[in-house]
């Protein structure tokens, strides 16, 4: 699986919006500064995050963006599905929608379980998990695997 730079920028910036929901609004140049992202990407980045409600902005001088719900309601995959759609799909296609013959007939069970496994991730960490530095244990308790930052 690959979390494309779209769906990285996304969750950063709406990490940073949540570390500072009580600051008022804030710039994306603001966002694209602290994060080291390009303002124009994320321009569009937050438009598509706004169009799927994820946040509000306004324009002005004391405008920007800002988090349409708490932050302890949105989820990792609420953000990378507003900006780049299904979690897993293979070619194009979430897996339930696939099916194979013959040798490959067991692929769409695997395709399914590692769909089960990433939304299960991702939807049980939420934006004031990351921002607060409290992942849940089970998502501690991944990094903890032996090999599990080696590379293959």
């Amino acid at each position: 699986m690959r979390i494309s730079a779209r769906a990285d920028y996304a969750v950063r910036a709406a990490l940073q919006l949540a570390s500072s929901q009580d600051a008022g609004p804030l710039k994306a140049e603001a966002i694209a500064d602290s994060q080291g992202i390009s303002h124009k990407f994320l321009e569009g980045i937050l438009n598509d995050m706004r169009r799927g409600g994820l946040v509000l902005s306004q324009r002005g001088g004391n405008g920007g963006y800002w988090l349409a719900r708490p932050a302890t309601t949105i989820t990792v995959a609420d953000v990378i599905r507003v900006v780049d759609g299904p979690l897993v799909s293979v070619r194009g296609a979430r897996p339930p929608e696939l099916s194979y013959t013959g040798p490959a007939e067991s692929l769409l069970p695997l395709w399914i379980a590692l769909r089960v496994n990433v939304r299960r991730i991702l939807e049980g960490v939420t934006l004031a998990d990351v921002a607060s530095a409290q992942l849940p244990p089970e998502v501690s308790e991944l990094t903890e695997t032996p090999g599990a930052w080696a590379n293959p």
